[in-house]
Order: C-alpha cells, then sequence, then structure tokens
C-alpha cells in the first residue's frame, strides 16, 4: 500500500495535510467512458468566500445551485503551487506547479495535455483550443521543453491580438467559445479563460468585483445549456469549472485587492466536474488539487502525461 500525502501552508503557519491511502490496482482493461469532449472554464482569481465559501450563493446562483446539481463539487480544492494567474494555469494544463513570469513572457517548462493529447490522437490544431481574456495567456499554447517546444500546439484566442499586452472583455472572449464550439467539428480539448473578477479587485472595485462573478456565473450557465442544446456535445462532454488561485482574505494584507502568497484564501479555490461519467449533486470534501485535473482529463480522453503529476480523481466517476 502507498500513500499520496498532498500539503499546503496556510496563512496561520500551519501545515495542512491530506492522506490518501491507495491499493495497487491490477493490471485491468482500459476504461471506457461516454466523455468525448472536455473544456476547462477557469474563472480568474474569484475568492472561496464570495463562491461556494458563501453558503446562501448570492454572488454564484447557477454554480451552486443549478450546476452543483450536475455534477460534483470539490470544496477542498486547492492551488499548492505559485497562486498567480500564469503559474495556476500552468499547473492546471502542464500537471506540474512552477514559478513562472506572469507577465506573459515565459512560456511553461513542461509540455501540456493540449500537446500530448494532439500529438497520441494525431489531430488538427483545431481540435484544442485555449480561450482566453487575457493575452498573456498565449504562452499556454507552447512549452520551452526542447523536444515539445513550437509543435503540436493547439489553436489559440488570448485577447484580440493574442499577445501579453492585449485584453479581451469577458464578452468578446464567450463570443469566441460559441462560434468554435458551433463549428462543423467542435474540438475535442478546450479550455477558457474569464478575467473580470481578477482585474476587477486589483483595481479595488469591490462592486465591480463582485457583479463580474455574478456575470461569470451566468457565463458557465449559458456554457453548460450550449452544451445540452448542441447534438453533438450533449452527453458527450466533460465541462471542469475552476479556479487558477484566490485571493487574500480580509485582515491579511491588503485583503481581496491582490494575491501571489501561500496564504489560505489564495490557496482555497473550488473545482465543480459535470459531465455523462461523474456523480451528480455530490460534494466531496476530501483533499484534491490543480494537478490532478490533467492527469483526469487524459484518463477520460485516453492519452498519455508522462510529465504530469496528480492522481485521476476518481472519487468522483460513477
Amino acid at each position: 500500500m502507498t500513500k499520496l500525502l498532498l500539503s499546503a501552508i496556510i496563512a496561520t503557519g500551519v501545515l495542512v495535510t491530506c492522506s490518501f491511502d491507495f491499493q495497487k490496482a491490477p493490471d485491468t482493461p482500459v476504461k471506457t467512458y461516454k466523455t468525448e469532449y472536455v473544456i476547462v472554464l477557469i474563472i480568474d482569481g474569484p475568492r472561496y468566500t464570495e463562491t461556494f465559501g458563501d453558503s446562501t450563493y448570492q454572488y454564484i446562483p447557477h454554480l451552486g445551485n443549478d450546476l452543483k446539481k450536475e455534477g460534483v463539487l470539490f470544496s477542498n480544492f486547492r492551488n499548492n503551487g505559485p497562486t498567480f494567474t500564469i503559474s495556476g494555469h500552468t499547473a492546471i494544463i502542464t500537471g506540474r506547479y512552477q514559478h513562472i513570469s506572469n507577465s506573459g513572457k515565459q512560456l511553461p517548462k513542461y509540455p501540456s495535455m493540449f500537446q500530448y493529447y494532439l500529438k497520441e490522437k494525431n489531430a488538427s490544431k483545431f481540435d484544442a483550443w485555449v480561450i482566453s481574456s487575457k493575452g498573456k495567456l498565449e504562452v499556454l499554447g507552447n512549452t520551452r521543453h526542447k523536444k515539445w517546444w513550437n509543435v503540436y500546439k493547439p489553436s489559440t484566442y488570448c485577447g484580440p491580438n493574442g499577445n501579453s499586452s492585449d485584453y479581451a472583455g469577458d464578452p468578446e472572449t464567450f463570443d469566441q467559445v460559441k462560434t468554435v464550439l458551433s463549428g462543423e467539428k467542435p474540438p475535442h480539448l478546450m479550455l477558457i479563460n474569464l478575467l473580470a473578477a481578477d482585474a476587477y479587485a486589483h483595481s479595488k472595485n469591490w462592486k465591480m468585483y463582485l457583479e463580474s462573478i455574478q456575470n461569470c456565473d451566468n457565463y458557465a450557465f449559458q456554457l453548460w445549456n450550449l452544451i445540452q442544446s448542441n447534438s453533438k456535445l450533449k452527453d458527450k462532454t466533460t465541462l471542469l469549472i475552476t479556479n487558477d488561485h484566490g485571493r487574500h482574505l480580509d485582515g491579511h494584507k491588503d485583503g481581496y485587492i491582490s494575491h501571489g502568497d501561500g496564504c489560505e484564501g489564495c490557496r482555497h479555490i473550488s473545482l465543480l466536474a459535470m459531465g455523462p461519467d461523474f456523480k451528480k449533486n455530490v460534494e466531496i470534501k476530501t483533499c484534491a488539487e490543480q494537478l490532478d485535473i490533467s492527469k483526469t482529463i487524459s484518463e477520460i480522453l485516453h492519452f498519455s502525461m508522462p510529465t504530469g503529476k496528480g492522481r485521476v480523481l476518481t472519487e468522483m466517476f460513477n
């Protein structure tokens, strides 16, 4: 028997350790899943206290009520690495935590799930997409790994012109999402970033920060309904809704305005997973983390990620 330990240091300096026991499974046939398409929606930078940490779900009525009933909520989901935008996104797509420039001027160290998927499936670049309101997330489409640099790159829309200085509004980004998903051949793997909550928090605009969380809640609901109304995607699509990082709690540094350290507010995020292979209306309180997302996706879509860490989130499967 082996034991996997996941640890995070919270603001009080206390070491929080989550422990999982696993029996080594015997060789079994490859499992089959109903999922053919996977979409990861990243709502950039809301605090858990304004999302699933508020039992009234006043700012996320669709996520907390309508969509939660459709899937599995991981309420103890963590960013256990650097709590910045590019670092958080990089952890999700590569399965590795790393310190990386947050300016959009440095490529991730490891290949992404997009590259592994496109190579193994011998698929067109249009079968995997990164669609982001933040131009600097263009770096998610490539890696500086010498064997993977500039090969098997996904299609990208990251701001109007796809560079670190360009930002698109979330409405424009969501229009691009709808355009890509309504095409003749929807991509089998997609990541979406919505920036407004993070942007308004950094601007010290509490009112618009809360309003942006509500807007993202609406986008998530629209996305799920779009999936259900599309005959190619319905009953074949897994939707994972998560965050790249949280924010400082009230009383810590400048509170909701910033993020970037190991405090509980920055580390504690959420994952809501919906799809034909998952349980419904279930909350899981055991620890899970960003590295587990790409590992779980690679299991569902049957491709390998040898450089990725994390574990398959088997507890949410039917």
